[in-house]
């Protein structure tokens, strides 16, 4: 490392230390009266103060379409297409292999797991699923049907290479 980059890199340190010792003092020194008056609050929480608990909003209208959603990348994990409210999903039951487990799929006619939910972490396929795929909802997500929070102009790759090479001009030879 160059020796400007270091002294950088310690002014940054020291500021960022200054500024955090600085918040600490300033909440332990306060009273709720103060914090409210100041208004300690984080935008995301709202009118919430910093020091009090928030509760989260109620969950909303979950989709139940069963409908499979295009992907917008390739190696974006599906979204669930249905309602999962009170399905149990711990260490001791997980609600989403009884339809979606291999032995299931001819019954429930579910879309089975891909085979990477059966692979350990070095590549090996198991017979069972792996411990690290077991909680679906890490990956997986149910939908709401809400109005978006902001207007999204955003195309997938696909899309957009057509557009483009649908305006293009023609090659001239």
């Amino acid at each position: 490392m160059r020796g400007q980059d270091r002294q950088g890199v310690i002014l940054q340190s020291l500021a960022m230390f200054a500024a955090v010792g600085a918040l600490c003092l300033l909440l332990a020194a306060g009273t709720p009266a103060i914090a409210a008056e100041n208004a300690l609050t984080d935008p995301l929480r709202g009118n919430v103060p910093i020091l009090d608990e928030t509760q989260p909003p109620p969950l909303s209208n979950q989709e139940n379409k069963d409908v499979r959603r295009v992907r917008s990348h390739p190696m974006q994990p599906p979204t669930i297409p249905h309602k999962i409210e009170g399905y149990q999903l711990d260490r001791s039951v997980n609600r989403c292999l009884f339809c979606h487990a291999r032995t299931r799929i001819e019954e429930t006619k579910a879309i089975p797991l891909s085979v990477t939910h059966y692979m350990d972490r070095d590549g090996t396929v198991r017979g069972d699923i792996s411990p690290r795929r077991y909680f679906c909802t890490q990956c997986h997500v149910p939908q709401d049907e809400v109005k978006p929070l902001v207007d999204s102009t955003y195309e997938d790759f696909e899309t957009a290479a057509r557009r483009s090479t649908s305006k293009a001009a023609p090659v001239k030879r």
